[in-house]
């Protein structure tokens, strides 16, 4: 598998690697990148982007963060991380620090309590869409909850009414073939 912006930031991600794997964390190869376990449970992952490289932690969420560096990932609701735009930027004394809290989270079994899909509101323009559309609606309901989730995101997340419901209208297809909003065909 071919990850985007891997060759512009290796020296980054090897620096990362061998911190990580410093701390007694196991190197796996997942999702085309280096991802980071212990007992065999995902911990932490290295993620080069376009304009930095990532230190991913996939409960960062419940680590304290005393230097206010982990930063929250979209939407996700547990995982946070940690951008570099050179080797020079990486502690590597503040990322060891990190990590064995990562294990400590990860030892001690806590798990991010996590929002199910009925927390989060239904957009208007998208309940009046369904309820205006009795196939698309149970097109949508019989979407995963992850599907679902993905749709109200995009369009909750535009400011104007109008837009939302633009928004909407094209999720129809969307909708009805029974993908998520962020799945290709």
């Amino acid at each position: 598998m071919k990850v985007p912006y891997a060759k512009k930031w290796q020296h980054e991600a090897n620096k990362l690697r061998r911190i990580a794997e410093n701390c007694g964390l196991t190197e796996e190869r997942k999702w085309g990148k280096p991802c980071f376990t212990f007992r065999k449970k995902n911990v932490a992952i290295v993620i080069p982007l376009k304009e930095s490289c990532a230190f991913s932690f996939f409960k960062g969420a419940l680590l304290k963060d005393p230097k206010h560096i982990l930063q929250r990932i979209g939407q996700a609701q547990a995982g946070r991380w940690i951008k570099f735009t050179s080797p020079k930027e990486i502690s590597a004394l503040t990322l060891r620090t990190y990590i064995k809290e990562a294990v400590q989270v990860e030892k001690s079994g806590k798990k991010v309590p996590l929002k199910k899909i009925s927390d989060y509101g239904t957009p208007e323009e998208l309940q009046a869409l369904l309820d205006a559309a009795p196939k698309v609606k149970a097109a949508f309901e019989a979407l995963t909850p992850g599907r679902r989730k993905s749709y109200i995101f995009h369009i909750s997340g535009a400011k104007q009414a109008k837009t939302r419901a633009a928004r909407a209208e094209k999720c129809v297809p969307l909708i009805l073939s029974g993908r998520g909003f962020n799945e290709r065909s």
